[in-house]
């Protein structure tokens, strides 16, 4: 008997999410993008640490790098979230780059963090029993 393929329901594909390397590169590129030109340091603390968290998630650490990544996404949104614009401002470029940040902080917050409470640190060996 042929078996069906199942559909992934929505936390299995966020959580695939969070367990990715690509959002952190992403949103890393975003902050550098709004904040580089005129170079504002606040922000600007956040890229290198997404990118390591890339790295960490490369290297074989997902659950820690989707932890890393959803810390400190929320701490980009709730900075970032301070800052009150205009209607004009949101309809620009760099109000369309922001908002895309901003999304991307909230799905980032969600995957990782499912990723990070419903991941496993070490791999079962069934040979290194104690």
């Amino acid at each position: 008997m042929a078996e069906k393929p199942t559909k992934e329901g929505m936390l299995q594909s966020l959580r695939n999410w969070g367990e990715n390397s690509v959002p952190p590169t992403l949103l890393a590129t975003l902050i550098t993008a709004q904040h580089a030109r005129p170079f504002q340091p606040l922000p600007m603390m956040f890229p290198p640490v997404l990118l390591f968290t890339s790295y960490l998630n490369l290297s074989g650490y997902e659950t820690d790098a989707a932890g890393i990544t959803a810390a400190w996404s929320g701490l980009y949104a709730l900075l970032a979230l301070r800052r009150k614009t205009g209607l004009s401002k949101k309809l620009s470029v760099r109000g369309v780059v922001r908002g895309a940040s901003l999304g991307l902080c909230a799905v980032n917050v969600a995957g990782c963090g499912l990723a990070y409470v419903f991941g496993r640190r070490e791999k079962e060996d069934p040979t290194n029993k104690v």
